[in-house]
């Protein structure tokens, strides 16, 4: 790939709209579709959902833990699945929260950023809180492969708060902290930087400068509680870089096909809307 992440992801965002749905095959959600709770109902549920929404939305954000709960078949099926809404056009951010130091840190890397793994992603997402340079080794694999990393940064469980609000010897918080080490990684990116951060849409306040210069995948659309009109007020003169991220509020209109494709083309337009207003 000659454009990096940052400028496919612009581009997506621009001509799509600006969305990503989780690919969350959880046990309640197959049960609704009428589906087992196995091999064959996971392979069913993931590859409906690339069929219906791969060629229409920006991203698509397959949750690893609900394919390897499954064992080397589940993976099976997400290297499947990865491949398909690759090859539909989405853009795949590979949702496993990866966080560790190293040469541990290195083969999760090239699990899902490398190009000769059957795992490849266009992103993945990545937890800091070894500290930010421990997620080097996804840092500069990410930069080879031209894909991207995003990293949880704000979220809006009430856990979330120990970490992410305490403060740091020189009392910023260290949320604002991984912030401004994802603004040092993206800077001089243009139009968009490749490394992001999780910032949670059912925040009411971020209370930190979100100016990072990359995208900010907002979790919390729909099911959670969030909706477009909420994300002026927790992303401010950022919005424009904002992906918000729905899953279960998309997903439960399947298995019908149609229905999928009408929710989120519904979705990715009341965002678009808010955005352009905002903007």
């Amino acid at each position: 790939m000659t454009e990096t992440f940052g400028t496919r992801l612009r581009a997506a965002m621009d001509t799509r709209g600006p969305l990503c749905v989780g690919i969350d095959p959880h046990a309640s959600l197959l049960a609704s579709w009428g589906l087992n709770d196995d091999v064959p109902g996971l392979e069913r549920f993931a590859l409906t959902v690339v069929e219906a929404l791969a060629d229409r939305v920006a991203v698509l954000k397959p949750q690893s833990a609900f394919f390897e709960r499954f064992g080397s078949r589940g993976v099976a099926v997400l290297e499947k699945t990865v491949q398909a809404a690759r090859e539909a056009g989405a853009l795949v951010l590979m949702d496993a929260k990866r966080g560790d130091i190293g040469s541990t840190m290195a083969g999760y890397a090239s699990a899902f950023l490398d190009k000769d793994s059957p795992l490849f992603s266009d992103a993945l997402t990545v937890t800091p809180y070894l500290g930010f340079e421990s997620l080097r080794p996804a840092l500069d694999a990410a930069h080879v492969s031209g894909t991207g990393v995003f990293v949880v940064t704000l979220t809006s469980n009430p856990e979330g708060v120990e970490v992410q609000r305490a403060a740091v010897a020189d009392g910023r918080t260290v949320g604002q902290a991984m912030l401004e080490h994802i603004a040092a990684e993206n800077r001089g990116a243009e139009p968009l930087g490749s490394v992001g951060a999780v910032v949670g849409a059912t925040l009411t306040d971020a209370g930190a400068d979100l100016a990072v210069g990359g995208p900010l995948l907002a979790p919390g659309i729909g099911a959670q509680g969030a909706t477009p009109a909420d994300l002026p007020a927790v992303f401010g003169a950022a919005l424009g870089n904002v992906v918000p991220s729905a899953s279960r509020s998309v997903l439960k209109h399947g298995p019908d096909v149609a229905a999928l494709r009408n929710a989120a083309v519904q979705l990715a337009d009341d965002v678009r809307i808010v955005i352009g207003q905002n903007g």
